[in-house]
């Protein structure tokens, strides 16, 4: 097995959004679950509801072409925000909530990553020329696109996928929370 292989990528866009920084993240300050998803909550609801633009290079307009026809698409970005520090990390108690386990940063949905490639999908709202509307893209401002990929339940979807108890204790509060 090579280890170390250069990649070398090139963006194909720039994000344009409301979102310009991480949210702030007390790792080191004790906080209940409950609290915890409680800010989790408002984040997510913000990025669910940010309408964002993606900029794709004019030379790269052609690549858009029937991206109109898919309701939902899925955004490879870059993760420049993430510091060279964070991208050491190797474990992380999931969504800082030090109640629950330290879990290796590819078990997690972490952005401290090696190489901080992020996925979101997201809702396509329209195409005009070589810019994409879309809405819930956790990416912030200026953050580069890498690729841009359509989302296809039949293709993309996991037949019976495992998820962690930890995991799934997270999303039933996130769930639970939302309905009040």
């Amino acid at each position: 097995m090579k280890n170390n292989i250069e990649i070398i990528l090139k963006s194909v866009g720039i994000v344009k959004s409301e979102i310009k920084e991480p949210p702030a993240r007390s790792e080191k300050t004790k906080i209940s679950l409950s609290e915890k998803i409680e800010k989790i909550k408002a984040e997510r609801k913000k990025v669910k509801e940010t309408i964002a633009e993606i900029i794709i290079e004019p030379d790269k307009t052609d690549l858009l072409d029937g991206i109109e026809d898919h309701s939902h698409v899925m955004i490879l970005y870059w993760g420049d925000k993430v510091s060279d520090k964070a991208r050491e990390i190797k474990k992380v108690h999931p969504m800082g909530i030090e109640d629950l386990p330290e879990k290796g940063i590819f078990a997690t949905c972490s952005q401290a990553r090696p190489n901080p490639i992020l996925i979101t999908t997201v809702k396509l709202i329209g195409k005009k020329d070589n810019i994409l509307k879309v809405q819930g893209l956790e990416a912030f401002d200026n953050s580069p696109i890498v690729d841009i990929k359509p989302y296809s339940t039949s293709y993309h979807q996991a037949k019976n996928p495992k998820t962690p108890e930890w995991m799934q204790k997270i999303h039933k509060k996130l769930k639970e929370t939302a309905h009040n």
